[in-house]
């Protein structure tokens, strides 16, 4: 990958990953959303197929959740777009000073990053949220790929104890940590591993998950990557 702009190789990554297909029971449920559609989507034309990575190839912060929704990402073909837990990410984002607004419905909404970059451990929304063994390890290569292309990446933030046991075997942390809110691994190289609960209605309903919580983390990852506090 010498010589070649971080803008080309995650660009390159995305575009693989829109073209994949190497999961068949994804493929084939990604697909039957976005034919059957959720009745409120109905008029839509759903994207129904993976959904690629989406910021600043320059980030120093990197922000990996589990798979998209299949009415959110996999609708929008943007990740953590048109859901509720995406509502949840990008306000936080936006109130921490990494996008230039708070709301995220479509990939044409004018919505930009600076300084972070938002990808998933899977790219096709999976039956249930629960992808396979199988499937997490076909989807591995893109993450690996996309963080060895991040040239300026300092912190990782994982949402979710699923992101997290990915994050931490591709940046080889060891031990690796108990997941918890907050949790802060030392990956090396000077990067952390920052874990959170992951923004999904579950967590945010039940309180288990706030906006001050969440905006703790990302304030906690300026700092790491050594950005201005705002």
């Amino acid at each position: 990958m010498a010589g070649r702009r971080p803008a080309d190789l995650v660009e390159r990554v995305r575009q693989e990953v829109v073209g994949c297909a190497r999961c068949p029971r994804l493929v084939a449920w990604r697909e039957q959303v976005a034919d059957e559609k959720r009745a409120m989507f109905r008029d839509e034309e759903y994207w129904g197929r993976a959904v690629p990575s989406f910021g600043d190839p320059r980030a120093r912060v990197l922000v990996v959740g589990l798979a998209p929704a299949a009415h959110g990402g996999n609708r929008t073909g943007r990740i953590f777009t048109g859901d509720r837990s995406g509502d949840w990410l990008y306000r936080a984002l936006h109130r921490a000073g990494f996008a230039n607004q708070p709301t995220s419905v479509h990939r044409d909404d004018g919505l930009r990053l600076t300084g972070a970059y938002v990808t998933a451990a899977v790219r096709c929304a999976p039956p249930k949220n629960k992808p396979t063994p199988a499937e997490r390890d076909e989807c591995l290569p893109y993450l690996e790929r996309e963080i060895a292309a991040l040239p300026d990446l300092k912190v990782v933030v994982a949402l979710g104890a699923f992101a997290a046991g990915i994050v931490a075997g591709q940046l080889g942390v060891s031990p690796r940590p108990r997941f918890g809110h907050g949790v802060e691994a030392d990956a090396g190289g000077g990067r952390t591993l920052l874990c959170s609960f992951h923004p999904s209605q579950r967590n945010t309903f039940t309180g288990l998950l706030t906006e001050p919580m969440l905006d703790a983390i990302f304030d906690r990852a300026r700092v790491l990557a050594g950005l201005p506090t705002v």
